[in-house]
This record gives structure tokens, C-alpha cells and sequence, in this order.
């Protein structure tokens, strides 16, 4: 009994406190705390390779990563070839092949990267050392050998043609010339001219002149001892001659005089990239760095950030709209951007003006301030668990000449950002009436309402300037029904398509890398089956047979609305004009629009049902090239897909597509059909 009463009194001071405490109320935040970032091995060979080492056992793994300590340089006429020369290191070395490379790498259980600026190894503990050897061996016996180059060079050519096509890479591209200048190197551009332009003796020039030892950084993370690493670095580098450093100073880009929009006119585009962006002097380690930091992420550095919740939640323009603020050694980088709806190209730039002028001109409230910087604090004590980060921050200590407590008092300095600093970096970076508004988009349906933001100039997609487009006439004596004739002829005549009671066609999908089964067969007239497949698995098919219409993905029936019945009976003919003339359909010539570079004429159908579409027809061919439907979608807003018509092959008298496009935004699905056979006397009973 005495101990409970002895509880009890202890306990009574305590609930004092309770009654005492005003639970309305959050706590006031504590003092920050000073963290103890854990400091790598240092040490540095004869030749000047900087070399650390971060030891961490939890796991028998080993990894090393040597890097160069370059900003960039002008590559001119010559533009890809640091890129070239990254990929060409790990294709061979003196004494092996790049097929012996590659089996020695995998024979350790191991992995090799090398790019323009690095070359990295990881592998387990017991067969690091091996693999070490083969990395200096990468690097100071390169095999540079001109086949593989031409290997490379194909490969790059062939990613720039299919950059061509997209919307995000061509922006990205003109964004980087247009505001750094043409002649920065910052702002050069891979093109099919530059990198045909590359030799082998200007890759070997790059890496003689920018790798260098005294200009490296040897960083060493995993379960090893510093004194092992260092002997395995001296054995592996000590012999790597010092040569002279290239010092570097870029010439600063010029903001331009006033705000512009420059335009990439681009026909197929169903969604515009939207960009704002110019430089900054953003320098890494600067006194308004951490307060820049938190001011973007406010503005858009995530799904919570205002053009977030601007332009997606309240609006629903896009699927997302971000920021980025960028330190550089040379000079910064700010960028808004977002893809947008066509018809909220002109709404969506100024809601993007209108968040930057509310972050210019207003302080930011106590709660999204604290919100953001508990955020960032928290990112950083979790960014602390990965080794890998003591390295990183020693290495930017190192490179950016920060102080030797920088990260230590990262806390802290993150604490005493308030809403007064948070605005004076927002006043000190982003500049409304300085910027370069970069839009990719279908300049007939955007440019329109565009001018009130600057003075619109056009550009085609390497980023060189070009006259405004011209709209183009149809011919006046050009009608709907005239225009479905000459379709009809140059599929191959009412008569020739008379007399085809079948066709099959076969051939493969590829989306995403993934390669698919095509097959479709038409049952003359009106039956069709069209189906998607991988393996004996379908995951799409749909059909009209003998008037039972039916749709389904992945197994599920999915349901039969009339616009879904007349899009299946459009399928199941060859030249659909055909019914545009004999049914209830409404057409009218919208006029010309480029497709691929080519003038085709804009067509609106109207189906019974009253849906639209666009199909557009080569001015000079007639033929098909391109389809285009809008619709709702909940929750999505506005949804585009297009379909582009290629390869046409003659059968029997018939024009036929062999290649078609289905763009779908953010997914491209490649459909080509090697094996079409006509008349072959199927039936309908063929198609259940």
C-alpha cells in the first residue's frame, strides 16, 4: 500500500503540468539541430586523383565511381561527341573485345557504366579488385575503335530521328538553345549533321583533354578499408599521368530584353509543351541557394507545389506542372513547364505568370512556409541513411569549394529561412518581364491569344527561326462528296473494290518495347475482326460479325454505345468514305494542315451519332494519313488519340496501309503488317 500511495504522489506534479498545457496549440519548433554528416577517407595520389572513401559493411558490396570535374565545353559543328566518346569507352579495351569485356564484367557477377563525365563499377566485395582492374583498363586503354563508333553513331542517329517525334525531346532541346544561345555550350544541340561530322580522333581528343587525373575524383563507397582502397586506387591509377587543366569560363547568356514566346509548330501535337524558363545567377554553395531551394518548391517542385495545384487540381490543363531552380558553376537555370491542352495553351501560360508574379509579390503564409521546410528537412536526415550521400557531399565540397561544414549546418540554415527571404529569391530569380515562353504545339490551333505575353517568333525543331506558317487554301470547287471520290479512286476505284471479298492481314505491335501480335481480317461486306495479342494471351479484340458487335480488352466485354458500332462498321470496309457518302454522315473540308511535312486536307465527319473526327488526306495522293478524335474522358478532361497512315502497299489494285501510328499522348503504339493477303474465299464463320 505504500508504494501505490508513494506512485500516486510522484504523479501529481505531472498532472499539474497536463492541466496546465494548452493543447489547442502546436508546440514551438525546437532549436535545428547541427548533424553530424559522417566524413570520408581522404587522400590524393602523386598524379592528383582525389580520392574517398566511405566505408559502409551492411552489405558485402563494393562500388567506385571516377569522376571529372568539367562543366562542359563547346563542341560546335562537332556537337554529341563527348556524349559519343562516354558510350565508345566501354566497347573494347587494348587486349579484349567489347563481347570479352562484357563476359569478363558479367563473369564477376559485376557492372560497368561509363558516360561523358564518369565511369562507374559495383560489384561484391570478394571480386571488387578484379573488377577495378578491368575499370582502369577501360580507362586508360580504351580499344576506340572506328566500328564501334559507326555502331554508336547509327544508334545516336537513330534516336535523333525518333526525337523528331516527340513533343518533350524537341522541346527540351529548343528550350536549352534558345535561352543559353546557340554558340553555349549549354545551349549546342546533337543534330544528324554534327554527329556524322564526329571521328575517332575527335573522341580521342575529348578524353585527352578533359581526362585527366589531376581534374578526377576517385569515390569509394561499401564494405572496404580506406588503406585497401587506396592501394587498390595506386594500382590501378598511380601510373595515370598528370596533364594541363582546361580552365573553364563560359560566356553568360544575354536574358532577353523583354519576355517572348517562341513557337515550335508541330501539326500533330494533341497537347502543347509549355515552357518558361531563363538563367539565373544560381551558384552552387551561394548565400540565397536554401532559400531559392525552398521558394521553387513552393512554387513547383512537387505534386504540392501551387502550379500543381493550379494548373492540374483547380483547372485540370495537364496531368502536372512543375518547377526547377538550377545551380551551376557557370551560370543558373530556372524552368517552369507544364503539357497542356491545346485548347489551354493561352490559359495555361497565364496561370504559370500568374503563380511566378504571386511568388514575386506576396510572402508565402507560416503554413506552407513550415510545411515545405519540414519537408526538405525531413529528405535530408533520410538522404543520410544512403553511404552513397557522405560521398556526394564531400565530392560537391570538394568540386564547388563550399565550406567544410556546408552539409553539417544544412539544418540550420534551412531553419532560418523565412517568408522574407523566401520572397527576395523569388524576386531575385524569377523575372516575368525577362523570360522565354518556348511552346511545342499545333500553332494553327495555339498561337491565338498568345501575343499579349510578348512578341511571337517561330522556330522549327533544331531551334532555328522560320517564318510563321501560311495558312493554305482547299480549292473552293473542292466539296466534301468531291473530295470522298478522288479518296475512293485512289484506294482503287468503286469497280476494283467491288470485287474483294476478303482480306487478312497480319503483323506485329510494338509498344514500349514490347513486341505484339497484330492480326485483322475483313469479311466483305460489313463483318471485321481486329484483335491484339501477346502470346496466346489477348489483350485486345473486337469485332462485327454477321451485325453482333462485340469489344473486349483483356478478357472483359466492354460496352456497345453507337459511336463504338459505327467506328467498328468503319472498320469493316476498306475505304469507309464510302459510307461518309451513303449514310447520315455530315462532312466538311476544315482546310490544310501539315502531316510528316506534307499538305493534307482536313476533314470533320460527323457520324450519325453525332461524334466528330478529323481525317486527314494527302493534297496530292489522296490517301489516308492521319485520323484524329477528341472525347471527355472523367477525371482526365480532354483526351486525343491520332492514328497516322504509312507504307501503303498495292493488292490486288488496292491501296492499302501497311504501317500505322497509334499515338495516344504519353503512349505510342507502332502496328506493321508484313503478310497481307486478299480474295483467299474466307467466310464468316472464319472470324468466331
Amino acid at each position: 500500500m505504500k508504494k501505490l500511495i508513494y506512485f500516486n504522489l510522484m504523479m501529481l506534479p505531472l498532472f499539474g503540468m497536463a492541466q496546465s498545457i494548452d493543447r489547442t496549440k502546436a508546440p514551438a519548433p525546437g532549436k535545428a539541430p547541427l548533424i553530424q554528416v559522417g566524413s570520408p577517407v581522404k587522400f590524393t595520389l602523386a598524379n592528383g586523383l582525389q580520392i574517398f572513401v566511405v566505408k559502409n559493411t551492411k552489405l558485402p558490396q563494393v562500388s567506385a565511381t571516377l569522376a571529372f570535374d568539367y562543366d562542359g565545353f563547346a563542341e560546335g559543328d562537332k556537337a554529341g561527341v563527348a556524349e559519343i566518346a562516354g558510350q565508345l569507352l566501354k566497347r573494347g579495351t587494348v587486349s579484349k573485345s567489347k563481347a570479352e569485356l562484357d563476359e569478363a564484367i558479367e563473369f564477376l557477377g559485376g557492372g560497368m557504366s561509363t558516360s561523358s563525365g564518369s565511369a562507374s563499377i559495383s560489384s561484391l566485395k570478394a571480386n571488387f579488385p578484379a573488377l577495378m582492374t578491368l575499370l582502369a583498363e577501360v580507362v586508360l586503354h580504351p580499344a576506340l575503335a572506328t566500328s564501334e563508333l559507326e555502331k554508336i553513331r547509327k544508334q545516336t542517329l537513330s534516336g535523333i530521328e525518333s526525337n523528331k517525334d516527340d513533343a518533350n525531346a524537341i522541346s527540351g532541346n529548343v528550350v536549352k538553345k534558345l535561352v543559353y544561345g546557340a554558340t553555349h555550350p549549354y545551349g549546342e544541340m546533337m543534330t544528324t549533321k554534327t554527329v556524322n561530322n564526329i571521328s575517332i580522333n575527335d573522341v580521342k581528343s575529348f578524353l585527352g583533354t578533359y581526362w585527366k587525373p589531376n581534374a578526377a575524383y576517385l569515390v569509394f563507397v561499401g564494405d572496404i578499408e580506406p588503406a585497401y582502397a587506396k592501394t587498390l586506387a595506386e594500382k590501378s591509377f598511380g601510373a595515370w599521368a598528370k596533364g594541363n587543366i582546361v580552365k573553364q569560363n563560359f560566356p553568360k547568356p544575354n536574358l532577353p530584353n523583354s519576355t517572348y514566346v517562341a513557337i515550335v509548330d508541330r501539326p500533330s501535337s494533341v497537347q502543347s509543351v509549355v515552357t518558361i524558363a531563363s538563367t539565373v545567377d544560381l551558384y552552387p554553395g551561394s548565400e540565397n541557394a536554401i532559400s531559392g531551394s525552398v521558394m521553387n518548391n513552393i512554387l513547383g517542385g512537387g505534386f504540392s507545389g501551387r502550379l500543381f495545384s493550379n494548373l492540374r487540381e483547380k483547372h485540370a490543363f495537364t496531368y502536372g506542372a512543375y518547377s526547377s531552380l538550377t545551380p551551376s558553376r557557370q551560370v543558373g537555370f530556372f524552368q517552369a513547364d507544364a503539357s497542356v491542352r491545346n485548347d489551354k495553351t493561352d490559359s495555361s501560360v497565364q496561370e504559370l505568370l500568374h503563380e511566378i508574379n504571386i511568388m514575386r509579390n506576396e510572402k508565402v503564409g507560416d503554413t506552407e512556409l513550415s510545411r515545405m521546410k519540414n519537408y526538405l528537412s525531413g529528405s535530408f536526415a533520410r538522404s543520410l541513411e544512403n553511404p552513397a550521400t557522405i560521398a556526394d557531399f564531400a565530392l560537391k565540397v570538394a568540386q564547388f569549394h563550399l565550406p567544410a561544414d556546408y552539409y553539417q549546418k544544412y539544418l540550420t540554415n534551412l531553419a532560418l529561412v523565412d517568408a522574407v527571404k523566401v520572397q527576395a529569391a523569388a524576386k531575385s530569380f524569377l523575372n516575368p518581364s525577362k523570360m522565354h515562353i518556348i511552346i511545342v504545339g499545333n500553332a494553327k490551333q495555339i498561337a491565338k491569344g498568345l501575343e499579349k505575353y510578348g512578341p511571337i517568333s517561330y522556330y522549327d525543331l533544331e531551334g532555328n527561326k522560320v517564318a510563321a506558317p501560311t495558312e493554305v487554301k482547299t480549292d473552293a470547287s473542292l466539296t466534301p462528296e468531291v473530295l470522298m471520290q478522288k479518296v475512293i479512286n485512289a484506294v482503287g476505284g468503286k469497280e476494283a473494290l467491288s470485287k474483294v471479298t476478303d482480306v487478312q492481314m497480319k503483323g506485329t505491335a510494338s509498344i514500349q518495347g514490347q513486341s505484339l501480335t497484330m492480326n485483322k481480317t475483313l469479311i466483305l461486306p460489313g463483318n471485321v475482326s481486329a484483335s491484339m495479342s501477346m502470346g496466346t494471351m489477348a489483350l485486345m479484340k473486337q469485332m462485327v460479325v454477321d451485325g453482333k458487335y462485340s469489344v473486349s480488352q483483356q478478357g472483359q466485354q466492354m460496352p456497345i454505345t453507337d459511336d463504338v458500332k459505327e467506328g467498328l462498321d468503319e472498320d469493316a470496309t476498306i475505304a469507309p468514305e464510302q459510307l461518309f457518302l451513303s449514310k447520315s454522315y455530315g462532312l466538311k473540308i476544315v482546310g490544310i494542315e501539315k502531316v510528316d511535312g506534307k499538305d493534307a486536307i482536313d476533314v470533320e465527319v460527323t457520324t450519325p451519332s453525332k461524334k466528330v473526327s478529323h481525317r486527314f488526306y494527302d493534297a496530292s495522293t489522296y490517301l489516308l494519313v492521319k485520323t484524329s478524335k477528341s472525347e471527355e474522358v472523367p477525371g482526365r478532361g480532354t483526351v486525343t488519340q491520332q492514328e497516322f497512315y504509312n507504307g501503303y502497299q498495292v493488292v490486288n489494285g488496292i491501296q492499302l496501309a501497311s504501317e500505322l501510328i497509334i499515338d495516344l499522348g504519353p503512349m505510342k503504339i507502332n502496328v506493321k503488317y508484313s503478310d497481307i493477303k486478299m480474295n483467299q474465299g474466307l467466310k464468316t464463320s472464319d472470324l468466331k
